[in-house]
């Protein structure tokens, strides 16, 4: 196994093995030290909040809050309520004040994920928090402050976003001063094996890979990076029988190879396990065990309906 560094980020345990990575932690730790606000790029899946976090691990801010939210996931009705905070009787059901996220996040940093999602009007009073200025909370009259580290993240061409209207320039040149990259899995095949090692160490222990799949692992051009690593150990960890994945057993998405095993092993029954298996193993914690079948929350809300495993979930 090559040297690998190991952190443990927030709750999360991050794997740093391949020269890229580690010399990227490298840079992370020296823009940690400054209080500019991080755009962080690279695909889905690759780990772009990992890197977020270790900004905060390793910040002048360490002992602060982390405070995270992705702007895909909250409806755009309720965004700047959720970011920005509320008054009573600010909008219908709002019953008492409520301090928003940047708030929460005073002296902190505050991580948006996926900023692509967020709509002009947000982009600019967010360009305005970035400056330091004072805000209202929604139906508020007092101007409100917050000395707060913005960290935003995003698998979108923003300057293609710039072109179309869709973002705003000068919040992307704000954000983009400080600019941090992640190469795709493909770009790091060192990382493969740890990570895979890793991740069934820790969701399936006692599994282990023969040679033969560590090999095909590192040949795949994992599209999906990290998560969809997961997600293909995840679905070969239900057809061991003597505790080893072999290479015969790995399932990517783009292959048109079908591995001989029982009929009843289809993907439809190996996918209903999976996420029966995962459910039992986080306790029925939908956010842990979409972790770790590679999935969206959502996505697994709509399978368990689809399988009939709500017994499970509740």
């Amino acid at each position: 196994m090559p040297e690998t560094e190991s952190w443990e980020l927030l709750g999360v345990h991050a794997l740093f093995a391949s020269p890229r990575m580690r010399q990227l932690l490298d840079l992370v730790r020296r823009v940690a030290r400054t209080n500019e606000a991080v755009l962080v790029t690279g695909e889905s899946g690759s780990g772009k909040e990992v890197i977020a976090r270790a900004i905060h691990h390793f910040s002048l801010r360490a002992a602060r809050d982390w405070v995270d939210i992705n702007c895909a996931a909250i409806p755009e009705h309720l965004m700047e309520s959720e970011l920005f905070g509320y008054e009573k009787g600010a909008f219908s059901g709002a019953l008492g004040s409520k301090p928003g996220l940047i708030e929460l996040a005073d002296k902190g940093t505050l991580f948006l994920d996926e900023i692509g999602e967020l709509d002009a009007k947000l982009q600019a009073k967010l360009l305005r928090v970035l400056d330091q200025v004072p805000y209202f909370r929604v139906g508020g009259t007092r101007k409100v402050s917050a000395d707060v580290r913005v960290i935003a993240a995003t698998n979108q061409n923003l300057e293609q976003m710039i072109v179309e209207g869709k973002f705003r320039n000068d919040l992307f040149h704000r954000l983009s001063g400080m600019e941090i990259r992640i190469p795709p899995l493909r770009e790091r095949p060192e990382d493969v094996n740890v990570l895979a090692e890793q991740h069934l160490q820790r969701s399936y222990p006692g599994i282990t890979l023969t040679a033969e799949a560590l090999a095909r692992l590192r040949r795949y051009s994992w599209p999906g990076n990290i998560r969809e690593l997961r997600h293909v150990l995840s679905r070969a960890a239900l057809l061991v029988e003597d505790g080893r994945i072999t290479a015969e057993q790995l399932i990517f998405p783009e292959s048109k190879m079908v591995p001989v095993m029982d009929p009843s092993h289809n993907l439809e029954v190996l996918e209903r396990q999976a996420i029966r298996r995962a459910l039992e193993e986080t306790r029925n914690h939908y956010g842990r065990a979409a972790g770790l079948l590679g999935i969206s929350t959502k996505t697994l809300g709509r399978k368990v309906k689809v399988y009939g495993l709500e017994a499970i979930g509740q």
